[in-house]
């Protein structure tokens, strides 16, 4: 097969699903290719209004614009700018291809028939979900004969050196190592927020989940527990499932309201970037956190975590749930192993009593989980990112 041009430029389509999560994933690995790898990037989106909100800078008016030397394009039907094609074409998370690109395609593999020296069809990818599921294994880097006879190839990210591997910033460990080393990084950063009144002693938990009932419990144990605690929430669906706690209607609370319940302050959180949700995550003592993008930033940010994954048809989410945290606990003590899946099981299925007694269980200091939470990035990345995984894909394809 012939090879590809790694370093060529390279076009991303991103349907926008669940606000944040798909383009969150999309974004990081663009600017990533972009800047460590010196790639052209055209990242092609369909809602650019959900977009801005992880980076501001964005004008969801524009229909191309240039932010971190990537260019990004308003994905519209039909594509109101000219589709120049280039050396590789990825589909994230299984988006359709908009019908110019497919006849593009279709014309390059027909003109490379009729004349073998004729340029090949750039190389295309479909960039899959994450998933610790096993079976991962086994369908990545598998292609898929198209009716044109171009070949697309399955790309899946995972935890094991036989997938895809996982988006990280080659700097992000020292970056986060570096910030966590001094407290005042923690205390400036909330003073950035307009978070106030958080003591250094202090609990400090975000919140970026679906709704769910266990919430509303351990909300409730937080607010009778015998130490403080801060639950930094942005607007969204978490505060859903709390609404018998606050005292105004959702759409009344804005950014930097705090909401005192006895022992526990809910603070409201403005959104942030990228770089500002990362900082947010290395702050906290406790993160809880949904979807693919938020899920991976938390585990690298060295800090215990609840997963609150997307719910799916046939509750085939717990199944991916317990994939990953066989995983995860891995190297852990089964009785601690035990506490933090009930804990994640519980809150996934707002098991109220389940999640509380869970909690209860669970030391937030305990040496061995702060042993663990520190190790696991180094060994999931597994020496190899994503993007460095990405990129020898193609020269090898």
């Amino acid at each position: 097969m012939a090879s590809h041009n790694a370093s060529g430029r390279w076009d991303i389509f991103c349907a926008v699903v669940d606000n944040y999560g798909d383009i969150g994933v999309t974004w990081r690995l663009a600017k990533q290719l972009a800047e460590e790898y010196q790639l052209a990037i055209t990242l092609w989106v369909d809602d650019l209004k959900s977009f801005s909100h992880i980076l501001p800078q964005l004008d969801p008016e524009l229909v191309t614009q240039v932010h971190s030397t990537v260019t990004i394009n308003q994905w519209t039907s039909p594509l109101a700018l000219d589709y120049q094609i280039g050396d590789v074409l990825i589909e994230a998370f299984a988006c359709e291809l908009p019908e110019q690109v497919k006849r593009t395609l279709d014309e390059l593999q027909f003109t490379h028939k009729q004349n073998p020296k004729a340029a090949n069809p750039p190389l295309w990818l479909n960039l899959e979900y994450l998933s610790a599921e096993s079976w991962v294994e086994g369908c990545h880097g598998l292609p898929s004969m198209q009716a044109s006879g171009i070949k697309k190839y399955f790309y899946f990210p995972g935890f094991s050196d036989k997938t895809g591997g996982l988006i990280c910033e080659k700097s992000l460990f020292k970056d986060r190592a570096r910030w966590q080393l001094d407290n005042q990084n923690r205390q400036n950063l909330f003073k950035s927020l307009g978070l106030s009144g958080i003591a250094q002693n202090d609990t400090v938990i975000s919140v970026f989940s679906y709704e769910s009932s266990a919430l509303l419990a351990l909300c409730k144990h937080w607010q009778t527990n015998d130490t403080k605690t801060h639950a930094l929430i942005p607007k969204g669906r978490s505060l859903n499932s709390l609404q018998t706690l606050l005292p105004c209607s959702i759409d009344e609370l804005t950014p930097g309201m705090q909401i005192p319940l006895d022992n526990l302050v809910i603070h409201i959180l403005p959104m942030t970037d990228q770089e500002g949700y990362d900082k947010l995550l290395w702050s906290c003592d406790f993160n809880i956190v949904r979807g693919e993008d938020s899920f991976l930033r938390a585990q690298w940010a060295a800090k215990p975590f609840i997963w609150h994954i997307y719910e799916q048809e046939d509750d085939y989410h717990l199944i991916k749930l317990d994939a990953f945290m066989q995983l995860y606990c891995n190297n852990l003590p089964p009785e601690l192993a035990e506490t933090w899946k009930s804990l994640n099981r519980a809150f996934n299925s707002g098991h109220q009593d389940e999640a509380l007694h869970s909690w209860q269980q669970f030391n937030l200091i305990d040496l061995l989980l702060v042993k663990h939470t520190k190790q696991w990035p180094i060994d999931a990345i597994n020496d190899v990112d994503l993007a460095s995984r990405l990129v020898q894909f193609v020269k090898n394809s």
